[in-house]
């Protein structure tokens, strides 16, 4: 347990990729076989059943503590973290030294307290384990109780790190942690070192992408050559089917295939040795929903049929790099779209499309099929060469993406929270609003895009000019204006003003605009109007 609980802290004071591969490899290289089987099953999203509600841990930690629940609910606020804040205020005792076990006997001690049926009894159990645990111990063993426990670590992440320690593939690794596995009921050795005879059949292609364009490309003015594709927004991926087994990765390295299971009939419909590359779209109507949609299905372990029904997602397939087992990638993109042609129409299934290809012979045309992306609901265009190779990574020259500019706007600053991990003691989580009339309305929250210096200086202002405080959050004086880029917008019943945006980000600090000059509403619904819901 102690181990765990110090790979959570280091974990959580670092943002470096390769750092917290390199901790997470160490810990499954030291761990015992069942600490690394569960460390993977709490990596993964599976966790222990919660042992009680919130309500009863604030409860039981007050009186172990010898304080009123009030002092520990306005601690809570003030943190803003119920796990933290729960192991701050339980009180160290000559107990917390001694040897505590591991994470997996504290697992099954967790299952068998949830087993209880009287809370009087939990209540006992829970706070001799508090008494008996260093204060990150009990960070971590709270969070397990409440079915809270975040560490941060994508799946890809995940899967480079077990290679690392262990040298299997990696498509290998992410094969074997997908699906329904229990650790209750297998063992490390089961799930990841014992070798497989379909071991690599999910081996996907490295992605191919696309280079920003630039102005100073001699493209506009020779336009022989190039094919002309929207750039979907959706989730880029790649779909496998190897000896009847359908695989979907994500660009992201992770392997997808369960969270979209109207996809699924593909494993029969595709022939045998077939590799596509598109994208993931939300899809209704014949037209894509909004990004934002489409992030409920992301990371959601559960799929409901009312989720299913209201977000449907098709694959918009605008390559192959396997065709009938053949490694086709050094065929012209022309060639290869011609056989993608053939597959799709032979699919003739509306959840998987082709993407359409335009030629352009005028640079006019091509910002024609420009201005047509914000209503098709495509964030830009791609330009392709038709004799092109699919190569690997990022290359400069046959591939180019022009994206549209971001949306902007003025909004003033009325609400701050403060962050998390390194950002803990520092109010960096913002919330900005535009006028309804002569009221300020919210309409986005965002916490990237300033420098370090201008946080600092923020913060302090924000601490000398709080209005009031509710729980974790301060209302501030609404004096500061930002500038706000965001990728779209769309209708939200969700949000007291009515619409939502996509991507929110600070682009700059205005202080050369007053708060009487952000904007309004009106001009978000204008735009709503305009754009449609993208």
């Amino acid at each position: 347990m102690k181990q765990f609980a110090e790979l959570f802290e280091r974990l959580d004071q670092t943002n470096k990729t390769l750092e917290k591969i390199q901790l997470i490899a160490d810990y499954l290289q030291q761990a015992c076989d069942e600490d690394k089987l569960w460390a993977i099953a709490l990596f993964t999203g599976r966790k222990p059943p919660r042992i009680a509600h919130t309500t009863l841990m604030r409860q039981w930690a007050a009186r172990c503590a010898g304080l009123p629940v009030w002092l520990v609910e306005e601690t809570w606020h003030t943190v803003g973290d119920l796990g933290e804040t729960l192991a701050g205020i339980i009180p160290d005792t000559s107990e917390n030294n001694r040897n505590q076990g591991t994470l997996h006997e504290m697992i099954h001690q967790i299952v068998t307290i949830q087993s209880l049926k009287d809370d009087s009894e939990k209540e006992r159990k829970v706070t001799a384990i508090w008494k008996s645990l260093s204060r990150k111990e009990r960070l971590v063993f709270n969070k397990l109780c409440a079915g809270s426990l975040r560490l941060g670590v994508s799946q890809g992440l995940l899967v480079k790190a077990i290679h690392h320690a262990f040298q299997i593939p990696e498509e290998v690794i992410s094969r074997r942690i997908m699906g329904q596995w229990d650790p209750f009921t297998t063992t490390f050795k089961e799930l990841i070192l014992q070798p497989g005879e379909n071991d690599n059949i999910a081996k996907p292609y490295p992605f191919y992408l696309a280079y920003p364009l630039e102005e100073e490309t001699d493209i506009k003015n020779n336009l022989s050559g190039w094919l002309i594709e929207f750039k979907w927004d959706g989730i880029r991926a790649q779909i496998i089917q190897r000896k009847k087994e359908l695989f979907i990765w994500s660009r992201g390295e992770e392997l997808v295939t369960d969270r979209y299971p109207e996809l699924h009939f593909l494993k029969d419909v595709l022939p045998d040795g077939t590799v596509l590359d598109g994208e993931l779209l939300a899809w209704k109507e014949n037209k894509p929903l909004s990004f934002q949609l489409l992030q409920k299905r992301i990371g959601r372990k559960t799929l409901t049929r009312s989720l299913l029904s209201e977000i449907p997602v098709i694959f918009m397939a605008y390559d192959i790099t396997e065709w009938q087992g053949l490694d086709i990638r050094n065929k012209p993109l022309s060639e290869r779209k011609e056989i993608l042609y053939g597959l799709v129409s032979s699919v003739h299934s509306p959840a998987l499309l082709y993407s359409p290809v335009m030629n352009a012979e005028t640079w006019d045309q091509v910002l024609h099929f420009k201005s047509l992306c914000k209503g098709n609901g495509s964030e830009g265009l791609m330009l392709k060469k038709t004799n092109s190779p699919y190569e690997t990574g990022r290359k400069k020259g046959n591939w180019w993406k022009w994206k549209l500019d971001p949306f902007t706007i003025d909004a003033v600053l009325i609400y701050a929270q403060y962050g998390h991990g390194r950002r803990a003691g520092l109010l960096t989580d913002y919330t900005f609003a535009v006028w309804n009339e002569h009221q300020l309305v919210p309409v986005a929250k965002a916490y990237s895009g300033l420098t370090n210096e201008e946080i600092t200086e923020l913060d302090k202002w924000i601490k000398k000019h709080t209005i009031e405080k509710f729980g974790p959050v301060r209302s501030v004086e609404p004096f500061h204006v930002f500038e706000l880029a965001f990728e779209g917008i769309q209708q939200s019943t969700r949000h007291k003003s009515g619409v939502a945006l996509r991507f929110p980000r600070i682009s700059r600090w205005r202080k050369d605009k007053t708060v009487r000059e952000a904007n309004t509403l009106q001009d978000l619904k204008a735009l709503l109007q305009t754009t449609g819901q993208i």
